[in-house]
C-alpha cells in the first residue's frame, strides 16, 4: 500500500518561496543556490527564487498588456475605428482606475498619480493570479512582495505630501496644529500628537501589506486543504468517489472566488494607495 500524501508539506511547498517551479511528480524544475556575496558586515545572496521569477512574469505581462493594447487603439484610431476586443477592455480597466480611483480620491493632481497607481493595480492583478495557474507561484502571497509595494506607497505617499505642501505643511502633518488654542497647549498639544502621528504614518502600509499577503495566502491554504480532503477520505474509505465528487466542485467553487479575489484584493491596495495620497496632498 502506497503512503498517504503529506497535505501539510504539500500546503507549504505551494505557499512557500522555494529555489524550485512546479510540484512533484507532474512537473518540477530546480536549481542550485548561487554563493553568497560579503559587502562589509553583509551577506547578501542574489538566487532568484520562484516568487522572485513569477514576479518577473508579472512585469512581463503588464509591459505586454498594456504594449498590445496600445499598438491595437493606435491602430483602431489611425482608420477612425472605435476601440474593440481586447484593446477596449484594457481601456476601460485604464480609464477607471484613472477617473474613479486615482483622480476621484487625489483631486486634480491626481492625474500625475495615476501611472503609479494603475502599475499598482494590474501589477497585482497579475501576482495574484499567477498563483491559479498549475505549478505558478503567487508572488502576492509572499510578505516581503506585499511589504515592498506598501513600502512604495509609502514613499510616494510622504514624498508627494512633502513636494505638494513644502516643509513648513510637510511638517503639520506631523505637529498638528488645532485652531482656537494658546498658550502652552498649543505647544505641548502638537508634540504629543506627534508619535500618534508618525505611527499612524506606518499603519497604513502595514495594513496594506499584511491584508494583501493574508487574503492571497488564506485562499490557497484553502483550496490545498480541499484538494487534501479527497486523498485523505479516499485512503480511508477505498476511494470514495461521492466524496472525491462533492470536493472537486468545492474546489472548483472556491477557484472561482479566488479570480474574484484576486481581482478584489488588487482593486483594494491600489484604492487605498490612492486614498492615502490624496489624504497627504491637502494639509486641512
Amino acid at each position: 500500500m502506497t503512503q498517504a500524501p503529506n497535505i501539510g508539506e504539500m500546503v507549504m511547498h505551494h505557499t512557500a518561496d522555494a529555489y524550485s517551479i512546479g510540484v512533484e511528480p507532474f512537473f518540477s524544475f530546480h536549481w542550485s543556490r548561487w554563493p553568497d556575496v560579503h559587502l562589509g558586515p553583509l551577506t547578501i545572496n542574489f538566487t532568484p527564487t520562484k516568487h522572485a521569477v513569477f514576479l518577473v512574469v508579472a512585469a512581463v505581462l503588464v509591459f505586454l498588456t498594456m504594449r498590445i493594447a496600445g499598438r491595437s487603439l493606435e491602430r483602431q484610431r489611425a482608420h477612425e475605428n472605435a476601440p474593440k476586443g481586447f484593446a477596449n477592455a484594457i481601456e476601460a480597466m485604464v480609464l477607471f482606475v484613472r477617473d474613479d480611483m486615482a483622480i476621484a480620491n487625489i483631486g486634480p493632481d491626481g492625474a500625475k498619480f495615476a501611472p503609479y497607481i494603475m502599475s499598482l493595480f494590474f501589477f497585482i492583478l497579475y501576482g495574484n493570479v499567477l498563483g491559479l495557474i498549475p505549478h505558478a507561484a503567487t508572488p502576492t502571497g509572499n510578505l516581503a512582495v506585499t511589504s515592498a509595494l506598501a513600502l512604495l506607497t509609502l514613499g510616494v505617499v510622504e514624498i508627494g505630501g512633502l513636494v505638494k505642501l513644502g516643509p513648513k505643511g510637510y511638517l503639520h502633518t506631523i505637529f498638528p496644529q488645532v485652531a482656537g488654542l494658546s498658550g502652552p497647549w498649543a505647544v505641548a498639544l502638537p508634540i504629543i500628537m506627534a508619535p500618534i502621528e508618525v505611527i499612524g504614518k506606518l499603519v497604513k502600509p502595514f495594513a496594506l501589506a499584511v491584508r494583501l499577503f493574508g487574503n492571497m495566502t488564506a485562499g490557497h491554504f484553502v483550496i490545498l486543504s480541499l484538494f487534501g480532503v479527497i486523498f485523505l477520505f479516499g485512503r480511508a474509505q477505498g476511494w470514495n468517489w461521492g466524496i472525491g465528487a462533492v470536493t472537486a466542485v468545492l474546489v472548483v467553487g472556491v477557484m472561482c472566488l479566488e479570480l474574484f479575489v484576486a481581482l478584489l484584493q488588487a482593486y483594494v491596495f491600489a484604492l487605498l494607495s490612492a486614498v492615502f495620497i490624496g489624504l497627504m496632498q491637502h494639509e486641512h
